[in-house]
């Protein structure tokens, strides 16, 4: 039996062992009981996953691959699988910090991430192959063309290395463009304790009008009054460093 690769579902199935043994080899393994791969497919990385300590949980929905994968891997049963990642309920790990993993849909990784964001404090890792432009914009410096709202929004709960670049023919099918390669590991910063919401309006505000000085993107929140002629609005957005905009979220209800 083997699985058809579906557009629909953004399958592009990697055939090279030796970068899916480096992805695996980008997790640290530490202090977590549990791993979620996500999108599994053929299994490339799973066989190498089922030889760590962890316990793998596959996050699947193409029942070709879920069939695939039990009739291939004797570890594996019903058990294992957990579904659609983006539906996923990390409260059924019993609070236990559990790490994520995978060759991710491209037509979807933006909300991927967005959910490792919104269970940060159960996601201590993450290592995943996104299309090479979102792996750029996720790990990128300030005063860059890739540093905008993706990357504020991760980098204020991870520290994100970009590992390597992935070619286009070691995919069947080729995806058009190529992959890249980071690594999550969240941070120990507590700065956005109760602030989450409006710093990520924050954020969102000042990115979406790029171009112009925070004064003039920020009005759309209602900048209060102590805050109006903060050396912060002078500048764009791309100038704000994460712990920079991270400080003006707490100066905000100050």
């Amino acid at each position: 039996m083997s699985v058809k690769a579906k557009k629909h579902l953004g399958q592009h199935f990697l055939t090279d062992e030796n970068i899916a043994n480096k992805i695996v080899e980008g997790l640290s393994g530490n202090d977590y009981k549990n791993i979620v791969e996500v999108g599994p497919g053929t299994g490339v990385l799973t066989k190498y996953l089922l030889e760590k300590q962890q316990h793998l949980y596959l996050a699947e929905i193409d029942h070709e691959s879920i069939e695939y994968l039990k009739n291939n891997y004797l570890k594996i049963t019903e058990q294992t699988f957990v579904g659609d990642f983006l539906k996923l309920d990390f409260n059924q790990f019993n609070q236990e910090q559990t790490a994520i993993i995978g060759n991710f849909p491209y037509n979807i990784s933006s909300q991927i991430l967005f959910k490792i964001i919104d269970n940060y404090a159960l996601i201590p890792e993450m290592v995943g192959m996104f299309q090479k432009e979102v792996a750029e914009r996720t790990s990128a410096q300030p005063r860059t063309k890739d540093y905008g709202i993706l990357t504020v929004l991760v980098q204020a709960y991870y520290d994100v290395k970009y590992l390597f670049t992935v070619h286009e023919n070691v995919f069947n099918p080729p995806p058009k463009v190529k992959s890249g390669v980071i690594q999550m590991v969240r941070n120990p910063k507590e700065g956005l304790a109760g602030h989450e919401e409006l710093f990520k309006k924050i954020v969102k505000a000042g990115f979406n009008q790029r171009r112009k000085k925070l004064s003039n993107a920020l009005k759309v929140l209602m900048i209060p009054e102590h805050l109006q002629k903060h050396p912060f609005m002078d500048k764009r957005a791309e100038e704000l460093s994460v712990d920079d905009f991270i400080h003006f979220t707490q100066l905000w209800n100050s």
